[in-house]
């Protein structure tokens, strides 16, 4: 079995039997319920502004793309900064075909929020493969999309947390799992009615825009990735102690947050999915506070520390406030907002003291403690600060109310959920992850990391004119 799988021909072959199989059983090419969206505009006027709403967050998304891109190269070493391109922008790529092939099914089978997506259980989904069948339909194409760009900021998170020192081949097979299995699976449980949601317990629990499904699954499939792969050469001497590798471009790191914090009011607001539901401003507002927060603790965290600014510091305080804030952004006031913001900046920096001195784990940008820590702190800041005057998702009830405000049954429901999220993406990232190492390998050779990985895995140089010429 493992030679079939570690060959290529054998490789190609199992995906493409599975693929077909599925693509029979979801229905093939049977008649779709309303692929050209006359009927669903006919159905519903205000169609047209909540497609366009929801398209555009979507864009809006997909545009972070760059914004990680950006913020991981400029906190890596020069020689590496094209295989750390390349695997952010392969991993999208990667994502998007998995999660349109398997993924989405498997998410949202069951829910019966769009056409075609109507059989599945509290566990997993099994509708919906390929957008075929009745899944051939505006709706549903709408909600693929707006999920696609979430699945890959899922995959592109664990970039970082790698950077410097794994392989591109096995990087781009861990990014074709996350898209088809590990992030649609615990994303089923919240999003696709599956059983967290349904929790007898305040409103079941609940994550707005992804602190624990997109953030805490990333950043916890991070730790078992950059746990298999193994520290830098140099990262830590003999007695445990850790040396600090400086990246090598600091303007890419304001660069790069800038992008990422504009591209979130696309990944907040834009999850009520309409524009007519106007809790979007306070959606906004929440947003924006908390990775002001976030970014004035980071900063003032290393004055304290240090005597010095340190615009890195800052940069990661905005991300771990924007992440903490995520879940919770539609259901607390802007004055909780900033309270969720400070507290997720000083979450990241004590998990990130841990993680490096305790786990004597090495995470090249943070994304461990930016994404795990602060998506579960997000998660769990549902249960204290919600307020109890917005539904989920909606206007209309179960309003989602919190410990401050009378109720701990929501807290108990995020607590599962949070247990739950760090249990899945840190064990099936870990299972992932030896799978690789044991098949097609992880780790770059040692001549390789030395060098860096630009030119051995892709014979080219980010900065050429710096790069001595070869006898």
């Amino acid at each position: 079995m493992f030679k079939l799988i570690r060959s290529r021909k054998g490789k190609i072959s199992i995906l493409a039997l599975w693929g077909m199989a599925i693509f029979l059983m979801s229905g093939g090419l049977a008649l779709a319920q309303d692929p050209s969206g006359a009927a669903t505009l006919a159905a519903d006027s205000t169609a047209a502004v909540n497609f366009t709403w929801t398209l555009m967050a979507a864009f809006l998304v997909f545009f972070m793309q760059a914004g990680f891109a950006f913020l991981g190269a400029g906190l890596i070493r020069s020689k590496n900064t094209v295989n750390y391109m390349t695997k952010s922008f392969m991993d999208f790529a990667v994502a998007a075909l998995s999660f349109w092939a398997f993924g989405f099914a498997l998410m949202f089978g069951g829910s019966a929020v769009a056409s075609g997506l109507m059989d599945g259980n509290a566990w997993i989904g099994y509708s919906g493969f390929f957008l075929s069948g009745q899944a051939y339909d505006v709706s549903t194409a709408e909600l693929w999309i707006f999920q696609m760009v979430f699945a890959g900021t899922a995959a592109t998170i664990v970039a970082g947390a790698v950077a410097e020192r794994m392989k591109i081949n096995a990087y781009l097979a861990y990014a074709f799992i996350v898209g088809a299995i590990i992030y649609p699976l615990y994303g089923h449980q919240i999003w696709g009615g599956g059983w967290l949601s349904t929790l007898d317990l305040g409103a079941g629990a609940v994550d707005f825009a992804g602190s624990g499904v997109v953030h805490a699954v990333g950043g916890f499939v991070g730790l078992a990735g950059a746990i298999m792969v193994g520290a830098r050469i140099g990262k830590f001497n003999a007695d445990g102690t850790s040396n600090d590798i400086r990246g090598h471009n600091i303007p890419y790191i304001p660069i790069g947050v800038f992008i990422l914090f504009f591209g979130w009011f696309g990944f907040n607001a834009g999850s009520t999915l309409a524009a007519t539901e106007l809790r979007i401003s306070i959606i906004a507002v929440n947003t924006l506070l908390a990775g002001a927060a976030g970014a004035i603790v980071g900063l003032y965290y290393s004055i304290a520390r240090t005597g010095k600014a340190d615009i890195g510091s800052a940069a990661n305080g905005t991300l771990a406030g924007l992440v903490g804030i995520t879940a919770s952004c539609a259901w607390v006031a802007p004055w909780a907002a900033v309270v969720i913001g400070i507290i997720a900046a000083l979450v990241m920096k004590g998990s990130s003291y841990a993680v490096e001195r305790w786990l004597k784990v090495d995470d090249p940008v943070g994304a461990v403690s930016v994404h795990g820590a602060a998506g579960i702190w997000g998660l769990l800041s549902v249960g204290f600060f919600a307020d109890g005057t917005y539904g989920n998702y909606t206007t209309d009830g179960p309003f989602v109310t919190g410990l401050f405000y009378g109720e701990w049954e929501q807290l108990a429901a995020q607590l599962i959920s949070a247990v739950m999220v760090v249990a899945w993406s840190l064990g099936t990232g870990l299972l992932l992850f030896w799978v690789l190492k044991k098949t097609m390998g992880i780790r770059a050779s040692r001549e390789e990391e030395l060098e860096g990985l630009d030119m051995p895995e892709h014979g080219l140089a980010a900065y050429p004119e710096f790069v001595s010429p070869q006898k």
